[in-house]
């Protein structure tokens, strides 16, 4: 009856579309409830374990790198490295067929880098790529959809907020986590950009300008360098001992803020204020999921929900094969309703030690497991990268030359739906590879 009321209350509540984090929270407590007032078992108990669990999952000093790599992200974003990115990439890579949405791959990986964070990433680049694209002669869904599912790399690519959750659920290390990430999330890129290179040629989308001189890709790179330089020094402060992955966030703020104010001077004393209550809206949300994803997590485990299902899992996957199959399709499908922070508080706890009881390494396991949540980013029914993507008001050049007023893209769910299933094909052939080749997530370690 307990199991009942937890899964069915948060089910009922994800239907009726309540934020995630009070789904985990508000059938958490109606379990607890339950259970004190009506099982002699759990009478002893007191509401009070709601307070403690709820504070204990986000009480971790490991947390404390989430508020301030999303801090860094937004300054970085205001400092305007988006659009010297997108500048330095697009002349190196411009002149080819497809080039404005290969240069969209490329540059969703750097500041995927920077911001850690899918959605981040969409919206910050999003308005200058798409409408290039558009330009170029791809389709506004393929566009909106090319972009959302690039930007899905960011949690993939670190610094990721997703491996610090991982981390701090597992105990396993965040510099190693950080390194197994690289070579995944570089595979997702080369399967979308061979995903661009299908369609431009299908479409007859010819080079967006000619070959650039070495001259200009110098002086892009140059401009660009600053933004470039933020990842080498967080994952080579990490990897030399200089300082631990949390404190390279707090490094990353203070790196943002020089190059935003000193370097770029695209940032203002008065933006701090507004750069900070944004990146402490994020943060909250995030850690309100974790909060609530925590004693989710707890009543499973009060509840003998965990042991079952980990026994239940032990029993039916024999083999690793057969296990990695059940977690794909697991996962997959949990992606496409809730978001990577709370399928990790509700999965982990089971899977992970039977992953480790057959012998699967922990990080390349967490590896696995965030590109299939970096999938889950861009499939619906809640996808909220390409519901960050279809969001966007994005000017329709042609139409408003035509009428002679603002015309927007209008893309559907549908159109955007259908336009990113080859994209979604692409980043399930990297899934298989970093599932049943797991030397490729460990290859730099």
């Amino acid at each position: 009856m307990i199991t009942a009321i937890l899964f069915v209350t948060f089910f009922a509540l994800l239907i009726l579309g309540v934020p995630i984090a009070i789904c985990l929270g508000l059938s958490s407590i109606c379990a607890l409830c339950y259970a004190i007032n009506f099982v002699p078992q759990f009478a002893a108990l007191s509401l009070n374990i709601i307070a403690t669990n709820t504070y204990t999952g986000i009480a971790k000093f490991l947390l404390l790198a989430i508020p301030l790599f999303v801090l860094s992200g937004n300054i970085m974003a205001k400092a305007g490295i988006s659009t010297r990115l997108v500048r330095f990439i697009d002349d190196c890579v411009g002149h080819r067929r497809g080039g404005m949405a290969i240069t969209c791959v490329i540059v969703a990986c750097f500041f995927g880098a920077i911001s850690g964070s899918g959605p981040a990433t969409v919206a910050a680049l999003g308005i200058i790529l798409i409408p290039a694209m558009i330009k170029s002669g791809f389709s506004a869904p393929f566009s909106e959809a090319l972009m959302a599912t690039s930007s899905s790399i960011a949690i993939v690519i670190p610094p990721s907020i997703a491996f610090v959750v991982y981390a701090s659920i597992t105990g396993c290390s965040v510099g190693d986590m950080f390194m197994a990430g690289i070579i995944p999330g570089i595979l997702m890129g080369l399967a979308l950009a061979i995903v661009v290179i299908i369609e431009a040629r299908k479409k007859g989308i010819q080079p967006a300008h000619p070959r650039r001189s070495m001259k200009e890709r110098l002086l892009a790179f140059k401009d660009a360098f600053w933004g470039l330089l933020m990842p080498v020094i967080i994952l080579g402060g990490i990897y030399s001992g200089i300082f631990t992955p949390t404190e390279s966030a707090a490094v990353s703020v203070v790196y943002g803020l020089f190059v935003g104010v000193f370097i770029y001077k695209e940032v203002k004393i008065r933006d701090l204020w507004e750069l900070t209550v944004d990146a402490a809206k994020t943060s909250g949300g995030i850690m309100l999921i974790v909060a609530s994803a925590s004693l989710f997590s707890y009543c499973c485990t009060l509840f003998g929900i965990s042991q079952a299902a980990q026994a239940l899992l032990s029993n039916v996957s024999a083999n690793s094969i057969i296990f990695l199959v059940i977690v794909n399709v697991i996962l997959l499908i949990a992606g496409c309703f809730i978001d990577a922070n709370s399928a990790m508080y509700i999965f982990m706890p089971i899977m992970v030690p039977v992953a480790q009881m057959l012998g699967y390494n922990t990080i390349a396991f967490g590896i696995l497991v965030t590109v299939n949540l970096a999938i889950g980013q861009v499939t619906p029914p809640v996808g909220v990268n390409l519901f960050v993507a279809i969001g966007m008001k994005i000017r329709d050049e042609a139409k408003s030359l035509l009428t002679g007023e603002t015309e927007y893209v209008n893309v559907t769910l549908p159109m955007i739906s259908r336009a990113v299933l080859p994209m979604l094909a692409a980043c399930l052939c990297v899934l298989l590879i970093v599932t049943y080749i797991p030397q490729v997530s460990l290859l730099l370690l």
